[in-house]
């Protein structure tokens, strides 16, 4: 017979913390659901809570109007992916160098690579860097200024350190090159930190706004972030423009940007799931071996 595991005290208290936590993260996208869903009049009169009140799609269909936006979200989908790639690819290509011991100068490296985790050069010779490469209205200057991550290249260094030693060592005897290891063994085992180390990349390019809004004046490069933001400001723009007590001729300011946080949230929601059985197996064996 099996045996029925009793439930005690202990186990009570986390799962009403783990459910109370999960509340708290949920309570919140419900409202920017609803918010985004009524109408000005319910928004105006503070009667929006977890439910729609006067159900409408009127600020999807604002952001929809606008004929560039589909280009923007698919240029902006090319973007992330080029991005994800071009990164994951730098952050393997210095991470597995930097767990070989016998690499001269590998600590001064890595050093010299987590010094720029904490200083940078700041926004202004960023930016006149950016220029003089001649990167300005480019895609790539939204690409290789900031193509890889220290973070994710120690995390991703760590995981290749945590991989036994005897594996690569056999490999060499069978007549296997440092390019043969690291594709045929080392990345096939690594899949659980490079899937989550290139959702991490993903979600940083698709949140992205700053930087495109310093080196991007050409509408045509606009990602959506920045595309949402300029659409939100000529709303805002409309409103002071036709006064406050103009209702119905303008979408209201909260409901918008409601919108938009869904409207940019729901493709990263959609591959999310996809990569969730790496995701704390990636970062926590990252994280914690070597």
């Amino acid at each position: 017979m099996i045996k029925k595991q009793k439930i005690n005290v202990v186990d009570i208290v986390i799962m009403l913390f783990i459910i109370g936590v999960a509340i708290t993260c949920l309570v919140p996208f419900l409202y920017m659901i609803a918010l985004s869903l009524s109408s000005n009049n319910a928004i105006i009169s503070q009667k929006v809570s977890l439910w729609p009140v006067e159900f409408t799609l009127e600020t999807y269909k604002t952001i929809l109007s606008d004929v560039d936006m589909i280009y923007t979200l698919g240029y902006t989908i090319v973007l992330t992916i080029l991005y994800t790639i071009i990164c994951m690819f730098l952050t393997i290509c210095a991470a597995y160098p930097l767990t070989k011991k016998r690499l001269k100068g590998r600590d001064f490296v890595l050093t010299i690579l987590v010094i720029t985790m904490y200083f940078s050069g700041g926004l202004i010779p960023s930016y006149i860097l950016v220029k003089n490469l001649d990167l300005m209205n480019s895609m790539w200057s939204l690409i290789l200024p900031g193509a890889m991550s220290v973070f994710n290249l120690i995390i991703l260094k760590t995981f290749f350190a945590s991989l036994p030693e005897s594996l690569e060592e056999s490999a060499s005897i069978d007549g296997c090159n440092e390019l043969g290891i690291l594709f045929r063994i080392i990345l096939p085992l690594s899949m659980p930190s490079i899937a989550t180390l290139s959702l991490f990349y993903a979600v940083d390019r698709w949140n992205g706004f700053q930087d495109a809004l310093f080196y991007i004046t050409d509408k045509n490069l606009y990602p959506m972030q920045l595309k949402l933001y300029q659409i939100i400001t000529a709303n805002q723009q409309l409103d002071t423009q036709q006064g406050e007590g103009s209702v119905g001729a303008f979408i209201v300011p909260e409901s918008l940007k409601a919108a938009s946080v869904m409207f940019a949230t729901v493709p990263i929601l959609v591959v999310y799931p996809k990569l969730q059985k790496y995701f704390v197996e990636g970062v926590m064996t990252g994280a914690i071996k070597g």
